[in-house]
């Protein structure tokens, strides 16, 4: 009898997962099933040159079409999966089609946290998450309009330097009192602020977001502080929710994400979970975590394709992220929280160095601005 895997989402870590399966030569029938009307495709340059208008869509695909031409490969775009019988080891659309696994792949990533604050639903306030997104967001750019955004993490700064660059009035709103803080030292967070202010935007730091105002469509954003912020256009960035509900109402263990082992197996050992969504463990960082990393997501996704295909992999990866903003590229490797010294390499003046974490005198992470 022909094996079948169904793949939940179609998305990065999704296509990894059937390339994977391809490249071990797995035998059996693939279902991938993805609420986006999109093949699988890359998330990182949605916020860089996908935005910019560098990129087509097509571009951003992590395979071309013609790789899915295999009649051993089933996509189903533009539907999603709202059910999971464990007893029978089947999945059930939202268009009540059932389809039977062997073993199920959950790839369901995770969706942008929102912020429920009066006039968050007027016409002009954005989140970022896939193409269909920043295809909103392009329609709106144009050079010398006002975009304010709230959040100043990677995907806040990477719109903004974007944004300035094509020309508008940029203002960046953040609660905490530097930027990128949960994830970078002050000393590179003091670097980036002077790179943006430079080019022209605004850095509002220390200062909330209490709401959006405007008659019909956008045209304040309300701080905290109590000034109003002319605006065209919002695009919200803080963050995203693992989406974990379809394993919670199959029964499965979650803990901020849906829980895996180092297999990325989930607590049923026909179910395999990848990505965004999972909370697993890595013996490198001793520890289990959530990762929203796209290194993350492929690794783990061929740790579960040879695990399907009968291989015993573990997954055991220092984490890596990067950010490019400008002309500057950042590139971060390990985890840098709970530091206790930070060492400089190189002068940010040449715009070229690193920083090294130390914790106890033993090197836990390094972030390098256009460094190898």
């Amino acid at each position: 009898m022909t094996e079948t895997v169904v793949i939940a989402g179609a998305g990065h870590a999704a296509g990894q997962v059937v390339a994977s399966l391809r490249q071990k030569k797995f035998a059996g029938r693939i279902v991938l099933i993805g609420e986006e009307p999109w093949l699988p495709y890359q998330r990182p340059p949605l916020s860089k040159k996908f935005l910019a208008g560098e990129l087509s869509a097509e571009r951003l695909y992590f395979k071309p079409e013609s790789f899915y031409d295999d009649p051993d490969i089933e996509v189903r775009l533009g539907t999603r999966i709202t059910e999971i019988d464990r007893d029978n080891c089947s999945v059930t659309s939202v268009d009540g089609e059932v389809f039977t696994y062997n073993k199920l792949v959950l790839a369901l990533g995770g969706r942008p946290r929102t912020l429920p604050l009066p006039g968050a639903e007027l016409a002009g306030i954005h989140y970022l998450r896939g193409i269909d997104d920043v295809l909103k967001i392009q329609s709106e750019i144009q050079e010398g309009r006002r975009l304010v955004i709230v959040g100043a993490g990677y995907i806040g700064l990477e719109v903004a330097a974007v944004a300035a660059q094509l020309g508008l009035e940029v203002t960046v709103v953040e609660m905490e009192d530097r930027v990128m803080s949960r994830v970078v030292s002050p000393q590179l967070s003091e670097f980036y602020q002077q790179e943006h202010v430079a080019h022209g935007v605004t850095l509002k730091l220390s200062t909330g977001t209490n709401g959006f105002s405007g008659t019909g469509k956008l045209e304040y954003v309300l701080l905290d502080n109590g000034e109003k912020l002319p605006a065209d256009l919002v695009v919200i960035g803080v963050g995203i929710v693992p989406n974990i509900e379809l394993a919670d109402a199959a029964g499965l263990a979650t803990e901020n994400g849906i829980v895996v082992d180092d297999h990325c197996r989930t607590s049923d050992p026909n179910i395999f979970a990848v990505g965004d969504c999972t909370f697993h463990p890595n013996d490198v960082l001793g520890k289990s975590l959530r990762l929203e990393s796209v290194h993350n997501a492929l690794e783990q996704a061929k740790t579960a394709a040879s695990n399907i295909c009968g291989e015993n992999s573990c997954y055991a990866q220092v984490p890596w992220f990067w950010s490019d903003q400008y002309d500057l590229k950042l590139q971060i490797v390990g985890l840098s929280q709970g530091y206790d010294e930070v060492v400089m390499r190189g002068d940010p003046l040449t715009r070229s160095f690193a920083c090294l974490y130390l914790r106890d005198g033993q090197l836990i992470a390094v972030d390098a601005v256009n460094s190898p």
